[in-house]
């Protein structure tokens, strides 16, 4: 996109929309104003627009969190791509067993999507990740997981002229180094990230198969390293069955997979 076409209104107020939304309610004009660097002034006429518009709501004390209109883009975007009730049940299922943050993803138009999430017990923070994410595809357990049983034409065109960023500094960043860590991922039926995508936080992942053999998505815990390293087989073996149940509603037609949601060409199989 050119620079020209950037209203950067429009860009600053969706920065303190952003900001509001992560503050959870503590947000005042002084300390969004120093956060994101905008002058007082303009974040105040900022945050009236946003009030006059629904996407925010004033609390006591100057404080501000999101409104009605900013929740309802939520619900937007979870009636779109959230997941269905069955494999909703499936997730819930897999933070019961285990106790930690439990993610469902799923394949939509060329990308893995999170498309909801439970907070573990004793829950860590893993940067910005959110339902809607799809960054770092080479960083996330999730991704790699329906990476592997991809084509490897089609993962080569993914990643082709694209810049393998070094989230932490243990990601992998050089292509052919995650071609064998995908094969490592088909061979064992799972992915894990080893404080790739956050440090201090490790997740394993399996993924599911539609009648295909297509992937659609992956279930994925994550733990603190420390933790990991005492649960890792226990949590491997959670991921993979939460995968495999949903595996068996797909192949049995009790789901239904839209064709953007399909990992590979109709007809593929594999022997997963």
């Amino acid at each position: 996109m050119s620079e020209k076409t950037v209203l950067h209104t429009l860009e600053r107020g969706l920065q303190v929309l952003e900001a509001v939304a992560a503050a959870d309610g503590t947000a005042t004009a002084k300390v969004l104003s120093r956060q994101l660097g905008i002058k007082l002034g303009t974040c105040y006429h900022l945050l009236r627009t946003l009030l006059a518009s629904g996407y925010v709501v004033r609390l006591p004390g100057g404080r501000y969190d999101v409104g009605h209109r900013a929740a309802s883009l939520n619900r937007h975007l979870q009636r779109r791509s959230g997941p269905s009730p069955e494999l909703a049940v499936i997730l819930t299922r897999l933070h019961n067993r285990t106790h930690e943050t439990s993610y469902i993803s799923g394949w939509y138009h060329g990308t893995l999507t999170l498309q909801h999430y439970i907070s573990g017990l004793h829950a860590v923070s893993v940067g910005n990740l959110d339902v809607g994410y799809t960054g770092h595809m080479h960083a996330r357990a999730s991704c790699k997981a329906v990476l592997a049983f991809l084509p490897e034409e089609q993962v080569a065109a993914m990643f082709k002229g694209v810049e393998l960023a070094a989230v932490t500094p243990h990601t992998i960043v050089d292509y052919n180094h995650l071609t064998v860590e995908l094969a490592r991922v088909r061979r064992q039926g799972y992915a894990v990230d080893r404080e790739e995508f956050s440090e201090g936080v490790c997740c394993v992942s399996a993924p599911s198969f539609d009648e295909t053999g297509s992937p659609t998505g992956a279930f994925t815990v994550s733990v603190p390293t420390a933790r990991f390293h005492e649960r890792q087989a226990a949590l491997t073996m959670a991921v993979r069955e939460a995968a495999s149940m949903a595996t068996g509603f797909l192949r049995a037609g009790h789901l239904a997979v839209h064709p953007a949601e399909r990992g590979k060409p109709p007809g593929h199989r594999d022997a997963s």
